[in-house]
């Protein structure tokens, strides 16, 4: 299409990329959540555009619990993990969620919460989730890409996704939400992968399957703008932690051959034959857009200018 094109790549959360693009310092920013409505106002002419669909998994560091097995979390009893009222890995709403036989395995041992210290996607998502689920956490905490931590003695702070695998990975009988493009280490190194309950009142694990499920219950609901949520959505089987996985674009672009440029790059990512094959995605643990999802996402391409 623009076999020329060329661009440079720079790691960062989510938080990064939306600020990069509201100070119009990068061309594209890549985010978990998109812009909300307070954001779109003061930053008018940016587009969300999904570019794939992506999770969250919540790993924990708890060698009593063999690789067979797997805890069982509501987003309530995780709020009362991260805001200290929960402390023990046997506190009885722990157990209480769990088979009879894995909850005699849970040791009186202290939960060392792990928490992003950069501005995150993944820090949103997860507070969302706990939002969605504990009125007291949405009071207290809220959610977004930081949020003013509950001062947990035994907590820590790690930078980005890669710090929250090593950390959780390094720290016995901790427990971190990471992306899903980490699924793979996550499961190399020995972490447990909890099953979360969704909306239905269901554990679910976190699998292409339920992935899917969530996805399919919601998609049809996008806007034209492509800004919504599927976290702690409907479906039996839905995964609660699901998203879109968006670039952050300006629809005015400084010249015509930038804009042209940028166009590129995004129908290369979002192209069945490009970037939306398993090729690329499968190993990310991402799924490709539903085909009326991309078509809003070619027509928000589509709409960048001079």
């Amino acid at each position: 299409m623009y076999p020329n094109v060329q661009f440079n790549t720079a790691a960062g959360g989510s938080g990064a990329g939306q600020s990069g693009v509201e100070a119009n310092t990068i061309n594209i920013g890549g985010s978990d959540p998109f812009l909300t409505n307070a954001q779109m106002a003061a930053n008018p002419g940016i587009l969300n555009i999904p570019v794939a669909i992506s999770a969250q998994q919540v790993n924990y560091n708890l060698a009593a619990i063999p690789a067979t097995d797997h805890l069982n979390f509501t987003g309530v009893v995780l709020a009362g993990i991260y805001n200290g009222s929960i402390s023990y890995w046997d506190d009885p709403a722990i157990k209480a969620l769990q088979s009879p036989s894995v909850a005699g395995l849970l040791p009186h041992n202290l939960i060392v919460p792990l928490h992003r210290s950069d501005s995150s996607g993944d820090t949103n998502l997860f507070t969302t989730y706990l939002s969605d689920t504990s009125p007291s956490w949405s009071k207290s905490y809220g959610s977004g890409n930081t949020v003013a931590w509950a001062s947990v003695p035994t907590a820590q702070a790690e930078n980005g996704n890669s710090g929250m695998l090593q950390g959780c990975s390094q720290t016995p009988n901790s427990i971190a939400y990471i992306g899903v493009s980490y699924l793979a280490q996550a499961n190399t190194d020995g972490l447990g992968n909890a099953a979360l309950q969704n909306l239905a009142g269901n554990f679910v694990q976190l699998t292409t399957a339920n992935v899917n499920s969530a996805v399919n219950a919601q998609y049809a609901s996008t806007p034209p703008d492509e800004r919504l949520s599927m976290i702690y959505g409907p479906g039996a089987t839905s995964y609660p932690i699901v998203n879109y996985e968006y670039a952050l674009v300006r629809q005015t672009q400084a010249s015509a051959a930038l804009a042209q440029q940028i166009q590129a790059i995004l129908w290369y990512a979002t192209l069945p034959q490009y970037g939306q094959s398993s090729y690329f995605l499968q190993p990310l643990g991402f799924i490709a857009l539903p085909p009326s999802i991309a078509q809003l996402t070619w027509a928000q391409i589509n709409s960048i200018h001079s």
